[in-house]
């Protein structure tokens, strides 16, 4: 009965896991200090966003929802962290997963006026990071391309900033 119970919250909690179909089986997510996965995605302009390309950066890859409250409330912390760091080397990236894609993303983007790229996640991107257990996930991945933090959930505001900056104090790939 409690497993019951706990299957039953946890759905609610998580209208993604309830709306769209289970991660591939065979592809665990990937670890700290493993390489991103790669991948090429569409901003709203039409233009190209390709994770690799941002090598030898800091990026804040952010997967979030117009319908996920933690991720409402992360998105101005992430415009932050991007008017601050953005000459130090940090690159945000904000991947949606909403069902509907831009039907959704691109009123919210036009009102909340996010300072970094947006792109439209997948199916096959979230099972090549883990199947996403949760919105909001955001990872941090160092100047080097490998994962260097990885939080399902809301992250700590502060703990967060301090790990960017520890990234952003590494030398730079040549």
């Amino acid at each position: 009965m409690l497993l019951r119970a706990f299957a039953v919250a946890l759905v609610a909690m998580c209208p993604l896991l309830a709306s769209q179909t289970p991660p591939q089986l065979g592809k665990p997510a990937p670890r700290l200090g493993q390489p991103a996965p790669d991948f090429t995605l569409t901003d709203s302009a039409g233009s190209p966003v390709k994770l690799s390309a941002y090598k030898g950066k800091v990026v804040l890859l952010d997967f979030w929802a117009t319908w996920c409250g933690g991720c409402k409330v992360e998105i101005p912390w992430y415009v932050e962290f991007q008017n601050k760091y953005r000459n130090n080397g940090l690159a945000a990236i904000g991947v949606s997963m909403d069902d509907d894609g831009w039907k959704s993303v691109k009123p919210f983007l036009e009102e909340h006026k996010l300072n970094y790229a947006v792109v439209i996640g997948n199916q096959d991107l979230a099972s090549r990071y883990g199947g996403l257990p949760s919105l909001p996930m955001t990872l941090l991945i160092g100047r080097d391309g490998k994962i260097a933090e990885s939080h399902a959930g809301m992250v700590d505001k502060d703990a967060f900033e301090k790990k960017i900056k520890a990234l952003l104090q590494e030398s730079p790939l040549k």
